[in-house]
């Protein structure tokens, strides 16, 4: 490649552009047939894709083939779009280009170009003589009179003779350190831009670097290599080639920062020279400076690099395509698959009931399946929300809490002595008086009393959790009502409550006033601990042994020495009693747990089966909440913007399906 001279001409001859004088002094861009062919073939394609961006289909996440334009300050990056469009671009001190500037440029048969610029749905028209100045207005109006950088684009269309057909998105110039005024963070909004332009994969990076300085060290390729390590996206222009030709060819040969798609060098428009008076300088430099003329000239000057950027460009929308309709196609459904999902927009109280209703319905399914059926389809992966297995290990807890063993208060028989002392009345000595045992009883209750009343309130408290996340998943569609049906559940769950407390308070109270049970295991547990009687009392009353402690079934080794001051029937007495409450109170427990199970299930039942419907449908037609039904019409303002949004978008995704169906075909055939 540099081991010989190479011939430069201003463009190959298969796309040469013949430029003659016309009585108005203006250039005129005569295309020779081959490349008046490559351009009807390409056209089509860059058509396509400028039809895309003017649809936005890139905020509905689509990514467009895309030329960026990337380069340290002062690279020489506006001389490369001027040379490559044969325009103008603002020029000074600092940061001259604030926002992304989407080129547009377009070869055209007229001698009189067509120039415009868009932004924010405004089209100002300009010309060549004032672009420059456009561009600024319209810079200040996207950004304001500050010196920062904005996010909002400025298309600039260009349609001129000559002119390459190319679209590219000039960026901010990278700075570090900000003058001027400039914004202490400059440095990171441009940078933060630039990613965001050169991340997907369907950008092409043209990077500019100048040849004065040493390419590794360039802040642009920095950036670059970040998001494309092989450089197989990232063509390069070196620019202010005739300000430092020495290493220039070694430079680009040797490629140490990983340039996949090559270099080309190009020398900058100097002074007031006319463009086609730089194109001959370019021209004339490079085929005839000793240093220079050694680069092939395949990579040299404009027009191999606008025939560059157009091969690639065109290459790049072409292999895209099939996956641009491919992505377009998945977010048409997902788009519509949402929209499907909102509730109908309804007309008539007829129709807002009938919603209503199915809402009811569904939510009183889903109920049904958690609380009753066992069925968690629903919540798979939400374990709070599977009702009849949380209600269960409540219900576990609960029986083990009650049934378990109370620490002794009092020594061994003292509670019964102590009673059987107060109820002893005129009689036979071993008869136990039937209050002493009540009154023991009802002690034993009291003992336990709050127990099942909070446990009742932990379980409607879990069930009314389950319940409002119900209510609020099948109402999330109409917030303008959400907030009625939730107090008509926590209505509901008061009422239930006071209830459910005071039904289990008469569980409770029940045990009080009658001793009564048909199981046999009482009998059997009771004869099994009195066998033991009449040694307890012999071990308390013998004088000779003096023993401290007895052990007694179901009770272990209790202390005897303090009950040696009483007489033998009333310890027999209040053995007789401690061993028929012992066993007495063991199937009292288990009543109460298995009374509050059966509660429980058949006020969960009752609560979805008829409670639910009833309470939120009275609070809907009740004239004192406001007309809930009426106001089932009235569509929330999230829920129109989000209809809205979607149908937006599914037609810009449509047209866009539509816009490049015909050029897929045409590329497919």
């Amino acid at each position: 490649m540099g081991g010989s001279k190479k011939r430069v001409v201003s463009q190959p001859s298969s796309s040469r552009s013949i430029v003659k004088a016309n009585p108005n002094n203006k250039s005129v861009c005569t295309e020779a047939p081959i490349l008046s062919s490559y351009n009807d073939q390409i056209r089509p394609l860059l058509d396509t894709v400028d039809r895309l961006r003017n649809l936005n289909v890139m905020k509905e996440g689509i990514q467009l083939p895309t030329i960026v334009v990337v380069g340290d300050q002062s690279s020489g990056k506006s001389s490369v779009l001027e040379s490559l469009a044969g325009i103008s671009l603002p020029r000074g001190q600092g940061i001259c280009t604030r926002v992304p500037l989407v080129m547009r440029l377009q070869g055209s048969s007229s001698p009189e170009p067509e120039i415009w610029l868009e932004y924010r749905d405004e089209v100002v028209p300009t010309d060549e003589e004032h672009i420059a100045e456009a561009i600024c207005a319209a810079t200040d109006v996207i950004t304001g009179s500050h010196k920062g950088v904005s996010d909002t684009p400025l298309t600039l269309h260009v349609k001129k003779a000559g002119a390459p057909d190319l679209t590219m998105v000039d960026l901010p110039g990278i700075t570090r350190v900000p003058v001027n005024g400039q914004p202490e963070n400059i440095y990171e909004q441009i940078s933060g831009m630039i990613m965001k332009y050169i991340k997907p994969q369907e950008s092409i990076i043209l990077n500019v670097l100048s040849a004065t300085v040493d390419f590794t060290t360039c802040e642009s390729i920095r950036m670059s290599r970040q998001v494309d390590k092989t450089g197989e996206r990232t063509l390069a222009v070196v620019t202010k080639a005739d300000m430092a030709p020495e290493g220039l060819l070694q430079k680009v040969t040797a490629d140490d920062v990983s340039i996949g798609l090559g270099y080309v060098c190009v020398r900058n428009r100097v002074g007031e020279e006319t463009y086609e008076e730089a194109r001959k300088q370019e021209e004339m430099l490079f085929k005839t400076h000793p240093m220079l003329s050694m680069i092939d000239e395949n990579i040299v000057g404009f027009p191999v690099l606008a025939q560059k950027l157009t091969h690639i460009q065109t290459t790049m929308i072409a292999r895209c395509l099939p996956e641009i309709v491919r992505k377009i196609g998945h977010k048409m459904e997902t788009a519509d698959l949402e929209l499907k999902k909102l509730p109908m927009v309804m007309a008539s109280t007829g129709e807002a009931l009938m919603t209503l209703m199915d809402i009811i319905g569904s939510a009183k399914e889903s109920l049904l399946r958690l609380l009753i059926q066992g069925d968690f389809s629903d919540y798979p992966d939400n374990h709070s929300m599977h009702g009849t297995a949380r209600l269960a290990d409540m219900l576990s807890k609960f029986s083990d809490d009650l049934q378990a063993k109370p620490k002794q208060v009092r020594e061994f028989l003292m509670d019964e002595i102590k009673v059987l002392e107060e109820c002893k009345c005129v009689g036979l000595p071993n008869f136990i008086p039937r209050s002493a045992f009540m009154a023991i009883l009802s002690q034993h209750v009291d003992s336990i009393h709050e127990k099942p009343v909070e446990f009742i309130k932990n379980i409607w408290d879990y069930i009314e959790v389950v319940l409002s996340s119900v209510i609020a998943k099948h109402s999330e569609n109409f917030p303008q009502i959400q907030s009625s049906i939730k107090r008509a559940g926590r209505n509901l769950m008061c009422k239930i409550k006071e209830q459910s407390v005071d039904r289990v308070i008469q569980i409770v109270e029940m045990e009080k006033l009658t001793d009564y049970t048909c199981n046999p295991d009482y009998m059997k547990s009771w004869t099994e601990k009195i066998d033991t009687q009449k040694s307890f009392v012999d071990a308390v009353l013998n004088d000779t042994t003096k023993l401290e402690s007895f052990t007694v079934n179901g009770f272990g080794n209790v202390k005897i020495s303090h009950l040696r001051e009483y007489h033998a029937h009333l310890l027999q007495q209040a053995f007789d009693m401690k061993m028929r409450i012992t066993s007495y109170w063991k199937i009292v427990l288990g009543r109460v747990v298995d009374n509050l199970a059966l509660y429980l299930q058949l006020s969960v039942k009752y609560l979805v089966n008829t409670q639910f419907q009833k309470e939120i449908v009275a609070e809907m037609v009740d004239s004192k909440g406001g007309g809930g039904i009426e106001r089932m019409l009235e569509e929330s303002p999230s829920i129109a913007s989000k209809r809205e949004k979607l149908k937006k978008s599914i037609k810009v995704l449509k047209d866009s399906k539509d816009a490049v169906a015909a050029i897929v075909d045409q590329n497919s055939g």
